[in-house]
């Protein structure tokens, strides 16, 4: 696979980046959301914010990089209907992306509760105090980060259609595999 036919070492950095935080908040939202108040329930909602504003930097950085720089064409063949439907899905999860982790920061503000990145840089509230809102919120967090799973999901489940049913170089222009010719 030549060069022009990946992603830039910057942009597969990016990707895998935040897809090792999406796999990792998702599943420490879902376990800590039921533990009893504790120091220990504090800590890990403290690590899962540390994630959603990590996420939300590394979004920024990867939406500036894929501004000023073109990605890799799609393989030839690649249907109509499948580039379509690939951009929406990847609009979605920038979406996404953006959304899930800003309305749980939102859900913090609004419940009383600041945000202080890696625990020392404190990030300002966006929300006065209000409980009902709060509560609002979290429902919202909930529905957009189990709507970014099933997107998530999906784009896993058509590079994987992609690479081993197709036998199409998918996986490749994401860093992963040989490349042609090794």
């Amino acid at each position: 696979m030549s060069p022009g036919t990946r992603y830039s070492a910057p942009a597969v950095m990016l990707h895998w980046l935040l897809a090792l935080l999406i796999f990792a908040g998702f599943p420490l939202g879902l376990y800590m959301v039921d533990l009893p108040l504790s120091p220990d329930k504090l800590k890990l909602y403290s690590y899962h914010k540390w994630i959603g504003v990590t996420v939300l930097v590394l979004v920024a950085i990867r939406l500036a990089w894929r501004a000023t720089h073109t990605p890799p064409p799609l393989p030839a063949g690649t249907a109509v209907w499948e580039r379509r439907a690939g951009a929406i899905v990847h609009g979605l999860l920038y979406l996404l992306m953006i959304a899930s982790p800003l309305s749980g920061w939102l859900m913090s503000s609004a419940k009383g509760f600041q945000t202080v990145w890696f625990g020392v840089l404190p990030l300002p509230d966006l929300l006065e105090k209000d409980r009902e809102l709060g509560d609002l919120l979290a429902g919202v967090h909930k529905t957009l980060n189990f709507t970014l799973l099933a997107l998530v999901i999906l784009h896993v489940a058509a590079a994987f259609k992609h690479h081993f049913i197709e036998r199409r170089p998918f996986l490749q222009r994401m860093g992963l595999g040989r490349k042609e010719g090794t």
